[in-house]
């Protein structure tokens, strides 16, 4: 007990006489921590916030009446479910416990705003559907205005209202998809706010609803049903099973409730909180090179100071235990202060996030147990497990130690390591070649990925002598002595070089691989579009999330019909069970499809597929067994089930989908009905220009949708490749910050233990502008061995990531290296190092030279 009380009043007392010592380590674990307390108190409270959206929004509907069926294809959180008529509104108005019924049409609809350019559609789900005047049943509030009640009147929700520039009175354009001409009655809220997050709704008369989104009258996608005094919601369920037909199901409100703010919110917060998490942890991983950096450096310059204490008496379980007192108290208050700016994180974005257009729901902020306990533990366990090792380095001090004169860590890179690391890395290259070339698996290929990241902190030690030497030679030239010192320097502790550059490569690396991934993706899709899509302009959709209403159907052959054009062929989503598994069909002319898309290979053919043919790509086909002639059974989410004969096998799926059906099979069991893309291509001897310009003037009249050309197409496409591009490098900035404190930290110890050093190079001549020099070309050395290291492992890491990709699906994946983003990347690596050198630098150049020729 007592040599535990002494070892705690020693950790102390040396943290009061050294506390710019832990500037550093301070710094990194209340970034990590912060980082990773905001992510969950932002998860908390975006969770809680719309669970109190949608349970203010749908408290009046006590059961809600849906066709049974239902077809979930691969990415799709709710599947597609057949309608139920709007005839059983009556029946379930007379079935006992019911006090009213509605039906509720859904669809999609994009508005345009006031500037002419369609509102949302880039992600969040644009909605249209019937006003239900019945206000215990509709999920939404009439804030300003009137319910519609004529053709053409609609109520959209205030937060669509405000991002287009429109209000009560104004007329627009609604895309069903084809387009109707609507003047705005009513602004409505949902739960008590402008709107469902970035969703945008439109409502309209039942009439209109009908005539707009539903492929005939009498069809609704929804009951809402209210149940009477004293009847339970469950209750309610079960009176109504008896009278619903088999295909159709009743569920209670709080069951559908949840299902819609899992679709709108779930999904997205489960990958916005995972998305952060990870990169929660990346910040966390750099701060633990960064922490156990500055705890060797520390125990280095303290081998005399514990050499001293072991003399004294003391053990080697209180010299670590003095260690570890250290490191614990600097991660308790660092993780303290961390939580509180984690919440305040947290309190910044709430406040942030409307005025750069998401709507986060109003309300308190949530702070969990966990949001508090864990990030707390984790930046005490990260600081203390950084700590571990130095400790018990420290431990083994012998007494005699302290008769020695130099204190410095001048540890080099040993035999064993070198052996150590090659075995790991050649180990890790067998694993990644086999699960990116052989046996292609995302698992086996992330297993030597990591592999391959611990190989390479092994082997820092041993690589950091020949790169420094290697990226220190042109010093020697263009800075003579200076740059001689400053090369030395940063041989002179190969281990704390490569330990102090880990932390910048690590961050590199992710930013490169996420570069080189990105690029891959754009080469892919450019590759995809050059060899697939064989018409001159395309008319597209957006080009991902579940946004938008489509394209017109009626476009396709509008277009078909101009002098200009050879061929202009829509194509429309449709969906199916095959096998018992959903798969997306592509609803199209296939005889016009072969000659705007190169599909391959095709054995059989594409004309006359009529009402009972398919055609099926080649990878479908071998996984299914389908060949040309045999039969696939589909299953429609409308109950029906028919047998169609495979009379075309194509080579080629990357645009054109696994499945290919014909307008009219599709017409029985569609629903709203639009094309997804139209390509077009242009008769001999029209220009592009002239050709696009024409087919822009015929799509105007049908919500002016993007005309492109087969370049504008394929970057479109790709559009989003670029926004995820930036969102990353936002994320790992912090990262790369800790790492460049790191650097910083580890230049200001090291400058410490050297101080006699520097005080005779000042006796001897040097000038404080030559000193100034001299340490920030050694941060910079130090910062390029990590850039180089981590621009090596991203793009090694990016080529495993796209050829493991390319064995989960059948895109040929195309692997590219952005050689300007690249050497943006190192040109922004090397830059930070400098700047993460200029404080040491100075501090240093102001030393006062007697002195420093005294210090020990």
């Amino acid at each position: 007990m007592t040599s535990t009380r002494a070892s705690v009043r020693l950790s102390i007392s040396s943290l009061r006489a050294h506390k710019r010592r832990f500037a550093g380590t301070f710094v990194a674990v209340l970034l990590g921590v912060a980082f990773l307390t905001g992510t969950l108190v932002m998860g908390d409270t975006l969770r809680a916030s719309f669970d109190t959206m949608f349970g203010n929004a749908t408290a009046g509907t006590d059961a809600v009446v849906r066709g049974s069926n239902a077809v979930t294809v691969a990415g799709e959180s709710q599947g597609t479910r057949q309608p139920v008529s709007t005839a059983l509104v009556k029946r379930i108005e007379q079935t006992p416990g019911v006090a009213a019924a509605a039906p509720d049409i859904q669809g999609a609809g994009q508005l345009i705003g006031s500037d002419g350019k369609p509102i949302g559609g880039q992600g969040p789900p644009t909605l249209a559907g019937n006003w239900i005047d019945d206000p215990k049943l509709n999920p939404y509030r009439l804030a300003a205005g009137r319910a519609p009640s004529a053709p053409g009147e609609v109520v959209i929700n205030r937060g669509t209202a405000d991002r287009g520039g429109l209000g009560i009175g104004d007329t627009t354009v609604l895309r069903t998809p084809d387009p109707v001409h609507v003047t705005i009655v009513g602004l409505a809220t949902f739960g008590g706010q402008d709107g469902m997050g970035q969703v945008t709704y439109t409502a309209m008369t039942q009439a209109d609803a009908e005539k707009y989104l539903t492929p005939k009258p009498g069809e609704a996608s929804t009951i809402q049903v209210r149940a009477g005094p004293g009847t339970s919601q469950q209750e309610l369920v079960d009176a109504l099973r008896p009278v619903l037909p088999k295909d159709v199901e009743a569920i209670t409100g709080q069951a559908s409730a949840a299902e819609n703010r899992d679709m709108i919110s779930g999904a997205f917060l489960s990958v916005f909180t995972t998305l952060l998490l990870v990169f929660s942890g990346i910040v966390l991983l750099v701060a633990t090179f960064s922490i156990h950096n500055t705890f060797a450096i520390v125990v280095a310059q303290r081998t005399r100071e514990n050499a001293l204490l072991r003399a004294l008496g003391a053990s080697r379980r209180q010299v670590v235990g003095s260690t570890l007192v250290e490191a614990a108290v600097v991660g308790v208050i660092a993780s303290a202060a961390g939580l509180a700016g984690g919440i305040g994180i947290a309190a910044g974005l709430q406040a942030l996030f409307p005025a750069v257009g998401f709507p986060f729901p109003e309300g308190a902020l949530v702070i969990s147990a966990v949001s508090l306990l864990l990030p707390l533990a984790v930046g005490f366990l990260v600081c203390l497990g950084s700590a571990l090792l130095p400790a018990v380095r420290a431990g083994r001090t012998a007494p005699l130690a302290a008769l020695r004169e130099s204190a410095v860590d001048d540890s080099a890179a040993s035999r064993a390591r070198a052996l150590a690391g090659l075995v790991l890395l050649m180990a890790s290259l067998g694993t990644i070649l086999t699960g990116a070339l052989a046996d292609v698996s995302v698992r086996l290929s992330a297993a030597g990925a990591v592999s391959a990241l611990a190989a390479f902190v092994v082997l820092g030690p041993v690589a950091s002598s020949y790169a420094v030497r290697l990226l220190g030679a042109p010093l020697d030239r263009l800075r003579g002595v200076t740059g001689r010192l400053a090369r030395r320097n940063a041989l002179r502790s190969p281990r704390r070089t490569a330990s102090t550059a880990t932390a910048l490569m690590i961050g590199v690396a992710v930013v490169s691989l996420f570069t080189v991934f990105g690029a891959s993706l754009k080469a892919t899709m450019n590759r995809t579009v050059d060899r697939s899509f064989a018409g001159d302009v395309a008319i597209s959709a957006p080009a991902f999330g579940a946004g938008g209403s489509g394209l017109s159907p009626r476009l396709a052959p509008a277009v078909d019909r101009l002098p200009e054009v050879a061929t202009a062929v829509g194509l429309g989503k449709g969906v199916a069970e095959v096998d018992g598994a959903g798969r997306a069909l592509t609803v199209t002319d296939p005889a016009a499809l072969g000659r705007v898309f190169d599909l391959g290979r095709v054995d059989g053919s594409l004309k006359g597929l009529g009402a009972n043919g398919i055609a099926v790509s080649d990878t479908e086909a071998g996984r299914r067994g389908l060949h040309t002639g045999s039969t696939a059974r589909l299953a429609f989410a409308d109950g029906t089930q028919q047998n169609f004969t495979v009379r075309a096998v194509y080579g080629r799926s990357e645009l054109a989908g696994d499945y290919v059906i014909t307008r009219l099979a599709w017409a029985p069991h569609r629903a709203q009905d639009s094309d997804s893309l139209i390509a077009v291509s242009f008769k001999p001897g029209v220009t592009t220009a002239d050709g696009k310009a024409s087919v822009a003037r015929t799509a105007a009249a049908y919500g002016n949708p993007d005309v492109q050309t087969r370049s504008e197409y394929a970057q479109s496409s790709a559009g989003g490749i670029d926004m995820m591009l930036t969102l990353v490098y936002a994320l790992l900035a912090l990262a790369v910050l800790i790492a460049l404190l790191g650097i910083a930290n580890t230049l200001t110890l090291a400058l410490h233990e050297r101080t006699g050093e520097l005080g005779l190079l000042r006796a001897v001549g040097q000038t404080r502008s030559q000193l100034r020099s001299m340490v920030r070309w050694e941060s910079v050395l130090v910062a390029a061995f990590g850039t180089v290291g981590g621009l090596l492992l991203g793009g090694v890491l990016g080529w495993v990531l796209v050829k493991a990709s390319a064995g989960t699906g059948d895109t040929a994946f195309a692997f590219a290296l952005p050689p300007l983003r690249l050497l943006v990347v190192a040109l922004v690596g090397i830059t930070a190092g400098a700047l993460a050198g200029w404080r040491p630098a100075r501090r240093a150049a102001r030393l006062d030279v007697l002195r420093a020729i005294a210090a020990e």
